[in-house]
């Protein structure tokens, strides 16, 4: 019997999404490349879409719920013209409308009406959560679903290019927003308020908090040279403020002890003299708690 192979190192990867394959289908697929069943992801994106999914892999699976990953970046198709299920190009048409007379004033002042702190009703097809259940299981399930409004950020929504096809209208954007923003749910609005329809035809995420495009590997890139993007303590640095601690400290640190407070607002990282990271942690009363420990003693 072949001796078992010792599990990848701890660490994040950024993997370039491809099209067609679910945030849990690439979890799947990068559990098998890196030969661990230690893999999660953070921030999902849909089948179509492509682009930033932060994975995950061993002890840095603890650091997923805690990243601070409330800026995403964008860029977006939107058709209008055409109305569907989804609200984007898989799903069904509900209705069509001429966009003849729709005009380019018209389509600046319906983006600008969308740029800011809005109340956004999430797209129906949604992983919102409606009494338990993810609200995607309830209308594939064939219930009727009205998800109430909530209240997102679009920090950017920049037209890049305008198509008029004979049927259709495309809009090329840059959307950047706060987290929990569904840009199909843009395109919707933007194509009720010109009362033709819309939908999102193509999204590919550039940005998610400080991981960018820039370091994502495809999962062929990934199965020729499997190894991390970042690893822990690269992970903890790019995401989180630093504070660096004495021998002392990291030691009780380590043993999930409470030390004296940083002065850091909000989750930070713990960091030993040699560089490595011990622990996220908040202030709290006077001391730093840790909120997870990733160096235990």
């Amino acid at each position: 019997m072949p001796p078992k192979s010792p599990p990848p190192p701890p660490g994040l990867l950024v993997v370039d999404k491809p099209p067609g394959m679910t945030s849990h289908d690439v979890v799947a697929r990068v559990r098998r490349i890196m030969g661990t069943r230690k893999v999660g992801h953070a921030g999902t994106l849909d089948p179509m879409a492509t682009g930033v999914l932060v994975l995950g892999i061993e002890r840095a699976t603890k650091l997923l719920g805690h990243l601070a990953l409330d800026r995403k970046t964008y860029l977006a198709t939107l058709s209008l013209g055409s109305a569907t299920t989804t609200d984007d190009a898989e799903g069904e048409v509900l209705s069509t409308a001429d966009t003849g007379a729709v005009t380019d004033e018209e389509i600046a002042a319906g983006i600008a009406a969308l740029t800011g702190e809005i109340e956004q009703v999430p797209s129906a097809v949604s992983a919102v959560k409606v009494s338990g259940k993810r609200a995607y299981a309830r209308v594939r399930a064939g219930e009727e679903v009205a998800l109430p409004p909530r209240k997102v950020t679009v920090y950017r929504f920049d037209l890049l290019a305008t198509r008029r096809e004979a049927d259709r209208i495309e809009l090329d954007a840059v959307v950047e927003c706060s987290s929990g923003t569904y840009v199909r749910a843009l395109a919707r609005d933007l194509g009720a308020a010109l009362g033709v329809g819309g939908h999102l035809a193509a999204l590919r995420r550039t940005t998610v908090g400080p991981f960018t495009l820039a370091t994502a590997r495809t999962l062929e890139q990934l199965e020729e040279k499997p190894e991390l993007t970042h690893d822990l303590s690269e992970a903890v640095a790019k995401a989180f403020p630093r504070y660096d601690v004495d021998a002392a400290t990291a030691k009780a640190v380590r043993y999930g002890q409470q030390v004296r407070a940083s002065g850091i607002e909000g989750t930070y990282g713990v960091f030993g003299p040699d560089g490595r990271v011990l622990a996220l942690a908040v202030d709290a009363g006077g001391v730093a708690r840790s909120v997870v420990v990733l160096e235990p003693a």
